[in-house]
């Protein structure tokens, strides 16, 4: 029991991380009108949110493993929740900049040190399970997070309820997360070095090739599925929000069957499955969407949970992997998949015109499916003499 209450508690961490990301998004054009100034400095409060969390990844993995997991936990939310207030009482957008890199720099650490004890605390069939949990808690961001940023109005007004989510946790981390560091992690900065270690393991390399496509390919669904539903069948905001919903729901609940398949098969074996049928949904929206609006929906929710059922999978087994520096590897790991999402938008703004997405989710197929022939084939040739850890 105590075990599934530190699961939530890093659950809920997980999905405060994912809501930072998304629930400014309604409020863009307000957010220009009080600060007075431009979309695009604006928009460069969620770059620079990004950019940062990516950054801190492979910062915070090796300090995870090096210093003990609550020590890095409490500060870094304790620095999220000051940098929300910041953010509240910004009187000019470079305030505001200043506290949102702040605030990625404290809450990028929560995926790092989550995956980590999830990967202590539970093992076999049960750390599958618990990544699934775990997963579904940050699919929970990109579907609560808009709604709820519009819903409140005013940055302030979210900021503050940032502040005091993160309050709520820091208290519940500091009374129910255990100290799960095992005896002889010997964590270290991040170099080349340590990169070169991980991708010269197979398992280690084959995760970061996979996560990377995925996430390419996710990310471009997210950004530019709005255009060409307005483009192609000329849908309003409320209308497009409707279409993102069932992908989003399976997306959350196929996390949670994710975590549950792994306790059937194993999750070597699992991923590559739910890869393919990912992959598959990829080709299925390339050849249905124009037809019509339904069928573009069908292919988008089955997408979203294929996605789900996957993306579990990949840090289990880097759990089970990277014994004495799980949290180095989740770090970098992290930091692959992040720059796989925001090098999708840009990529794809190159390929995406008037509509017309053939060439932009045809290069996202056909990187995801070499992620996966790639990594599947590491994976089945898997050396045996590979390191369980990066020294």
């Amino acid at each position: 029991m105590k075990k599934m209450l530190i699961l939530y508690v890093l659950g809920l961490s997980s999905f405060l991380a994912s809501l930072s990301q998304t629930i400014i998004t309604p409020i863009l054009p307000d957010m220009v009108n009080q600060l007075n100034t431009s979309y695009y400095w604006i928009n460069m409060s969620i770059s620079i949110f990004m950019f940062i969390s990516a950054m801190m990844q492979i910062v915070y993995g090796p300090l995870v493993d090096n210093k003990g997991r609550r020590k890095i936990a409490i500060p870094t939310m304790i620095l999220f929740i000051i940098a929300s207030i910041g953010c509240a009482f910004s009187m000019n957008v470079y305030m505001l900049l200043l506290f949102r890199a702040l605030q990625a720099v404290g809450i990028a650490a929560t995926s790092v040190v989550a995956a980590t004890v999830i990967g202590d605390l539970f093992e076999g069939s049960a750390r599958g399970k618990a990544m699934g949990t775990y997963q579904m808690f940050l699919a929970l961001g990109p579907i609560i997070g808009p709604t709820l940023g519009g819903i409140i109005g005013g940055y302030v007004g979210v900021f503050i309820l940032l502040a005091a989510m993160g309050l709520a946790l820091v208290l519940a981390t500091a009374r129910f997360l255990p100290e799960t560091r095992p005896e002889g992690a010997v964590g270290k900065r991040f170099g080349v070095r340590s990169f070169v270690k991980i991708m010269g393991n197979r398992t280690g390399s084959a995760m970061l090739l996979i996560g990377f496509t995925q996430y390419f390919a996710f990310y471009n669904f997210l950004v530019f599925l709005p255009n060409i539903l307005n483009y192609n069948y000329g849908l309003d905001s409320k209308q497009i929000g409707f279409v993102f919903l069932p992908m989003s729901v399976l997306l959350m609940f196929g996390s949670f069957l994710g975590g549950r398949i792994q306790t059937k098969i194993a999750p070597r074996k699992s991923l590559i499955i739910a890869c393919l049928w990912n992959l598959m949904m990829v080709i299925g929206f390339i050849c249905l969407a124009s037809v019509s609006l339904t069928l573009l929906m069908i292919t988008t929710a089955l997408y979203g949970l294929t996605a789900g059922i996957s993306m579990p999978m990949q840090t289990t087994i880097l759990a089970e992997e990277f014994v004495l520096d799980r949290a180095t590897a989740v770090g970098v790991y992290n930091f692959i998949r992040f720059v796989g999402m925001a090098l999708g938008p840009v990529v794809g703004g190159l390929l995406y015109s008037d509509g017309s997405f053939g060439w932009l989710f045809g290069l996202s197929a056909l990187l995801f499916g070499m992620g996966i022939w790639f990594g599947g084939t590491k994976l089945k040739t898997r050396n045996l003499s590979d390191g369980l850890n990066l020294e």
